[in-house]
């Protein structure tokens, strides 16, 4: 129940209905879930290479624990942190740095009632 998005001028704000689409700008998108209300968003840095980690700008906090990453990763839809890993260094490569770390927001919802 959680997203990673890149910055920009305005991402949804606690309590505003999302809209999550799989395949945007292509002929294959598709909305992937219902409308699910935003609960929080947190600047976060993604360290995405071997020695992988998660920090989050809002309070410094930060993890590298296997067991954390990988119910990080759970938690975006992976299945663990070595998928997640995979899927943003092929996916994201101009997004990250050369050290593989992307800085961004994390995005977490709640089904709408």
């Amino acid at each position: 129940r959680q997203t990673i998005r890149a910055d920009r001028q305005r991402h949804a704000r606690p309590g505003e209905l999302l809209q999550i689409y799989q395949g945007m700008r292509t002929k294959h998108c598709r909305k992937i879930i219902g409308d699910p209300v935003c609960v929080a968003v947190r600047p976060l840095r993604l360290f995405v290479s071997a020695m992988g980690y998660v920090q989050f700008g809002d309070t410094g906090e930060a993890f590298g624990a296997a067991a954390m990453l990988d119910d990080f990763a759970r938690q975006d839809g992976f299945l663990h942190w070595p998928d997640m890993q995979a899927f943003w260094q092929a996916a994201h490569p101009p997004a990250c740095d050369m050290d593989m770390t992307f800085t961004g927001v994390l995005i977490r919802w709640e089904p709408a009632e």
